[in-house]
């Protein structure tokens, strides 16, 4: 618990405008993606068909699309954004596997790789001084 604070205060001292805006993009990126998966389930499907066993690609249906959509709009408001962040790993790990093995399309491996990176990012980070999170402690 101390190694959070210690990240918190130090995010906050070197706070700057543009990474706040990066996080918002990142959580309106993640946003509209899960509205994708809910919109296309069919396409999700075709792409976690990969694994072999129909229940481990029925969780991985079941989860992606609202991990997308909560943690989406919790990062994009800067609540929980390190959990929200962390949350959003292991999908895009999956993400960049499906698009290494078999077909490569480039430009989706690409968005699997950069989100990644800016989750890792925010991982450890943290949301800001513009998030919910700096605004419900300073209430304190």
């Amino acid at each position: 618990m101390g190694l959070i604070k210690n990240l918190n205060k130090w995010a906050n001292r070197h706070t700057y405008l543009p990474i706040d805006l990066l996080r918002m993009a990142l959580g309106l990126f993640l946003v509209i993606k899960g509205f994708q998966f809910v919109g296309d389930s069919q396409r999700l499907y075709e792409m976690v068909e990969a694994s072999d066993t129909l229940a481990g690609s029925m969780i991985a249906i079941h989860y992606i699309a609202p991990a997308h959509l909560v943690g989406g709009l919790l990062i994009f408001v800067g609540l929980l954004t390190r959990w929200a962040a962390i949350a959003q790993l292991p999908i895009l790990i999956g993400a960049v596997l499906v698009n290494l093995s078999g077909e490569t399309d480039s430009t989706e491996l690409l968005l699997a790789i950069i989100t990644f990176v800016l989750c890792l990012f925010f991982t450890v980070y943290g949301s800001g001084k513009r998030s919910a999170d700096y605004y419900f402690k300073m209430q304190q």
